[in-house]
């Protein structure tokens, strides 16, 4: 009976749902892409969120032992060496599956997957470092994600030479680069309402050190930063979808702002339910409009 609970709250540390907030890097890269290859799309987008993403968050909790809420989970169950071993399961199904697509596509979800076991693997845990846990979300989850997609779900011949591979990240250097600042625009938000705990786990979080109004400021930089690069991407190609995405950000700029006032007021509005509902909304706007484009190319 221990076993089956052991086994059932694994599979609840999985948060798939949590999926959902990363999601959107994936469809504007999708969207980007010159000739879809639609079965490896497919394909990249269950490794990405169904195995990839959960792995990371179950490899993550099994080394933070939460006791409070974690993104995507308001009271997450205990730990269990169950959860190494499903996090091992997923991890080498992904490279082994993204194998056969391209042999150079299991070293792009190795490579990703080493980063997320280094951010959060105790002996290393890149993750207690503010400003280097920072860069390694801010590469991964941002640009790389977004190479990772538009390299695997390319027909192959555009990237049959090193010239063509040159000639893609000179076209996408500013969607690379939007990607990024837009993840990190998102990622203090995430630890706002963890201050304390991260603090007893011998955790300094960016968030921290910014302050909970900082916090606020440094998002907000980074969310104008990473809509300029969108700008200087679609400005010469596509300047309508620039134009319509600033249009359908407005709900996410708007519940920003009414979350940074109510934070200004009083520091204890920083909390999960609040952030969840910030993910949320950006994540569902911005995923309708990178599905949109991806229909409408």
């Amino acid at each position: 009976m221990r076993e089956n609970q052991d086994w059932k709250d694994a599979f609840t540390h999985l948060r798939l749902h949590f999926s959902l907030l990363l999601m959107p890097i994936f469809w504007f890269a999708l969207s980007q892409v010159s000739t879809i290859h639609y079965s490896s799309a497919i394909v990249v987008f269950v490794l990405l969120h169904f195995l990839v993403y959960p792995a990371s968050n179950i490899f993550n909790s099994y080394y933070d032992k939460d006791q409070g809420s974690v993104g995507g989970l308001k009271n997450p169950p205990p730990t269990n060496k169950k959860m190494l071993w499903l996090a091992n399961i997923l991890d080498l199904l992904a490279i082994a599956v993204s194998f056969f697509l391209k042999p150079e596509a299991a070293l792009l979800f190795a490579g990703y997957i080493l980063a997320s076991r280094l951010y959060s693997y105790k002996p290393i845990r890149l993750k207690k470092y503010p400003y280097l846990g920072f860069l390694v979300i801010f590469l991964f989850q941002g640009a790389f994600t977004y190479w990772l997609t538009l390299y695997t779900c390319t027909e192959s011949v555009l990237f049959s030479e090193t010239s063509s591979i040159l000639e893609a990240l000179q076209v996408n250097k500013f969607a690379l680069l939007a990607c990024s600042f837009q993840i990190g625009a998102i990622y203090p938000l995430t630890q706002i309402y963890q201050h304390k705990s991260d603090l007893a786990d011998g955790v300094t979080t960016l968030s921290y050190k910014l302050g909970y109004r900082g916090t606020f400021v440094f998002t907000g930089i980074l969310f104008t930063i990473a809509t300029f690069f969108y700008f200087l991407h679609f400005k010469e190609s596509d300047i309508y979808s620039f134009y319509l995405l600033l249009i359908v950000q407005i709900p996410i700029i708007l519940y920003f702002l009414y979350w940074a006032r109510k934070v200004w007021v009083d520091i204890k509005n920083a909390n999960f339910k609040h952030t969840m509902q910030m993910n949320v909304i950006a994540a569902v706007v911005l995923n309708l409009f990178f599905i949109y484009m991806v229909i409408n190319k």
